[in-house]
């Protein structure tokens, strides 16, 4: 199953290569379009760490009974 970081994952390398070329084919000098590409990979990272960041599963809470008792017995 693909999620949210894995879809940034493949934008990185695509936004650097696709934008630099784009703004290259656009007029904008070579020096001045591959900090642009960077920038939007840069900001798609920052994106994926910050805002997005990935968590781990919570634990499941306890139910009242649960809690009272004590965890239930594996059944192996």
């Amino acid at each position: 199953m693909t999620g949210y970081h894995d879809y940034v994952l493949g934008l990185i390398p695509a936004a650097l290569v696709g934008i630099t070329a784009l703004l290259a084919l656009g007029g904008l000098s070579l020096q001045m379009a591959v900090p642009v590409g960077g920038g939007v990979s840069a900001l798609l990272i920052a994106h994926a760490m910050f805002v997005r960041g990935p968590v781990d599963a919570p634990e499941p809470t306890p139910t009242a009974s649960e809690a009272a008792t004590g965890p239930a017995p594996n059944a192996d």
